[in-house]
């Protein structure tokens, strides 16, 4: 549940994100949401993901991704509901409120990082490009430095781990082998 400054969070970040350059923040949103919709996910669902990363709290309400994003209440709610779907963002209700904000999981990545190394360097690169137009002083700069970082330990580790993976699978294939075999 949303904390009870839950409003006034909101207002600060409107106060935070007056100092950047909007237009840059805007092309970001739309930069990274062609990249994730180029890997499969549903292109306003991507818009609204973004829009939600790039967001100091990591948190809005349907109005305020309306708005920032310049698209209808129904094509939210359609994005609202696939991102859910898919454990990407969590819909929480402001006390004493009857409008809901939909949140970011905590390590959403982890739980979504699926897709190939060349999906995962490209996504670095515009993380770090978004940092720079955030800026390094802001949470959502933070979040998303944090992100450009996470994608490049991910294209370090990931050959490593499909290496043992795939270790693992020939260890376990020859152990079945003897069993399945007749004399």
């Amino acid at each position: 549940m949303e904390p009870e400054g839950a409003p006034d969070e909101a207002r600060g970040e409107a106060a935070r994100d007056e100092g950047r350059d909007e237009a840059a923040v805007s092309r970001f949103v739309e930069r990274f949401a062609a990249d994730l919709a180029e890997a499969g996910m549903q292109r306003m669902a991507a818009r609204v993901f973004a829009a939600l990363l790039v967001s100091d709290s990591g948190a809005l309400t349907s109005a305020e991704l309306a708005e920032r994003l310049r698209i209808s209440p129904a094509a939210v709610s359609g994005a609202i509901r696939y991102l859910s779907q898919v454990d990407m963002v969590v819909r929480e209700r402001e006390p004493g409120s009857r409008r809901d904000r939909y949140r970011l999981y905590n390590e959403v990545w982890y739980e979504t990082l699926t897709r190939r190394d060349q999906m995962v360097a490209r996504w670095e690169s515009t993380m770090r490009d978004g940092a720079k137009v955030l800026g390094p002083g802001t949470p959502a700069g933070l979040r998303i430095a944090e992100t450009a970082d996470f994608f490049e330990f991910v294209q370090r580790e990931l050959p490593k781990m499909l290496e043992r993976w795939r270790a693992q699978q020939a260890e376990r294939r020859a152990t079945e082998s003897p069993k399945t075999q007749t004399p």
